[in-house]
């Protein structure tokens, strides 16, 4: 793999983005980012893609911003910040939110700034045992970016998201899970085959209801439970009616596992 973010061929149903500067930890470059951009429109545009699964190579996820990129000639303006996030971080984070597949994070090694962003807006993540998580933004004189002041407190409380933002220090894989950041912590040796196992299981499962339960999930959190019931009468009614729902139903009277790829 030579370029900066490599998509690999599609294998059936799964669709695989992987970060792939190792030698400098796979921190975010705008060339990444450039790449990022081009891997995630093909993906959006693949009809026959159900899952995405982000990992990247080497011996980190990815340990955040290049911060070579920020530095600049003594004398020269400072680098517009918030204009790099709008142009390439937030529009990243978004996409990944509001894709209508699940998105699979296989996290080795360190995870940092806006790395452990990406990684916390996937849906599932995984994380080897000697992974590590962390919020460093305070360390360099900066705040949050990549929505981690949004993610952290929703996924492990105000009390530690402040400890974690504030202080800044790192929180294992194992911890992580404990607290609810991450779906689940397994061996190193074993991170790829877990991920790689639970991706085929989202592909078998029907597209439409992967993509309303994933967005409905996360408009639950701003709404109330009044709307948020609407919502669901809404989404089970027309969900009701597709030729998944009849299958799976038959499936589970027939009692033999459902087959939802002649159903999309």
């Amino acid at each position: 793999m030579s370029e900066p973010v490599v998509q690999s061929i599609r294998d059936g149903a799964v669709a695989r983005i992987v970060l792939n500067r190792p030698d400098k930890l796979n921190a975010f470059t705008q060339a990444m980012h450039e790449g990022l951009r081009a891997a995630l429109d093909a993906v959006e545009a693949d009809a026959d893609c159900r899952v995405l699964v982000i990992a990247a190579a080497g011996r980190a996820f990815c340990a955040g911003q290049d911060l070579s990129e920020r530095i600049v000639p003594e004398g020269a303006p400072p680098v517009d910040i918030g204009a790099a996030l709008a142009r390439d971080l937030n529009p990243l984070i978004n996409r990944l939110r509001a894709l209508p597949i699940p998105v699979v994070c296989a996290v080795n090694g360190i995870a940092a700034g806006a790395g452990a962003s990406l990684a916390l807006a996937s849906d599932i993540v995984f994380a080897g045992r000697s992974a590590k998580f962390a919020f460093s933004f305070t360390r360099i004189g900066l705040g949050p970016d990549g929505g981690a002041s949004w993610m952290l407190p929703r996924l492990v409380g105000p009390a530690r998201a402040a400890g974690l933002a504030l202080l800044a220090e790192p929180v294992t894989a194992e911890q992580a899970e404990a607290w609810g950041m991450i779906w689940s912590c397994v061996d190193d040796d074993a991170l790829n085959a877990a991920v790689a196992q639970t991706a085929a299981q989202l592909a078998r499962q029907p597209r439409e209801a992967l993509a309303i339960t994933k967005a409905a999930l996360q408009d639950g959190w701003a709404n109330t439970l009044p709307v948020q019931l609407e919502h669901e009468r809404t989404t089970q009614q027309n969900l009701g009616f597709s030729a998944d729902y009849a299958e799976g139903v038959r499936a589970f009277v027939e009692k033999r596992p459902a087959n939802f790829e002649r159903t999309r």
